[in-house]
């Protein structure tokens, strides 16, 4: 995977498929090297996708400073402007969510169209699971807890009645196999610190391009209401719910038909 020089920080990315171009912008602790924090699916059988680690994940640059949401969303227009894209179609998924409304609201004429996936816009349109105010857990406590805020379904009852499946998603949201790379847990930490500190519900109203927001019925991290506050904030934007959590689109195959069709439409 190419790692280019986007300006003050070096950004590891993927890219593949063919048609238009695409930017998917992941979630916290999106990893290109670990599949189970990427955004996966058959968008690149219509799109060029790219795919990126940000700033303090993966193989991306690791700077020991603060950063905050604006430099995400500069990070992700100076490699579109690597790539020669002008405009994109954009996926912010997430965190990544909160990274594409600044993206948009910095940078407007880059974005074509804008999916919003299980996001929320901050402020008086309400904020995410508040992760940096976790006190210090191991990963097998965390993954737990992970795991049942992705999906409220996911209770003692269903525990007991799934073990198999359980212990599957437990390994896979416990497993963390680059932590004791250089700069992982300060990177990790910095962007929770950013996360923390998005709110753009007073400057959404400002966005021009046709949104659509995306969630999940059980999802606990980025809760219904705040989809429906983010929606009724942007102009135009379209809702659209899917039966599943978090990841609402590994549950319901169906989201990525009606995000497909949201980004082709002329």
């Amino acid at each position: 995977m190419p790692i280019v020089d986007v300006g003050n920080i070096e950004i590891c990315y993927e890219r593949r498929g063919s048609g238009p171009a695409l930017l998917l912008i992941g979630g916290t602790g999106g990893d290109l090297r670990r599949p189970e924090t990427r955004f996966s699916g058959p968008l690149d059988r219509y799109f060029e996708v790219v795919e990126f680690d940000q700033r303090g994940m993966g193989r991306s640059s690791k700077p020991d400073i603060p950063y905050c949401m604006a430099d995400y969303a500069d990070d992700a227009a100076g490699l579109m402007a690597h790539l020669g894209w002008d405009s994109a179609l954009v996926v912010g998924v997430s965190f990544g969510g909160m990274v594409a409304q600044e993206l948009v609201l910095r940078h407007p004429g880059r974005v074509r169209r804008l999916v919003l996936c299980c996001t929320s816009s901050g402020g008086a349109g309400g904020a995410s699971f508040p992760y940096h105010e976790l006190p210090p857990m191991s990963r097998q406590e965390r993954a737990e807890l992970v795991l049942s805020l992705s999906d409220v379904r996911r209770d003692a009852a269903w525990k007991a009645a799934n073990p198999a499946q359980y212990r599957m998603l437990h390994a896979f949201a416990a497993a963390d196999p680059f932590a004791d790379e250089p700069g992982h847990a300060a990177g990790a930490a910095r962007q929770l610190e950013a996360r923390a500190g998005h709110d753009s519900w007073e400057r959404l109203a400002g966005i021009a391009c046709p949104v659509l927001v995306m969630g999940g019925h059980h999802d606990a991290i980025a809760r219904p209401e705040n989809l429906r506050a983010l929606a009724s904030r942007i102009p135009g934007a379209e809702l659209a719910f899917f039966e599943g959590g978090h990841l609402f689109f590994l549950e319901d195959k169906s989201a990525y038909a009606t995000m497909t069709a949201f980004l082709t439409r002329l």
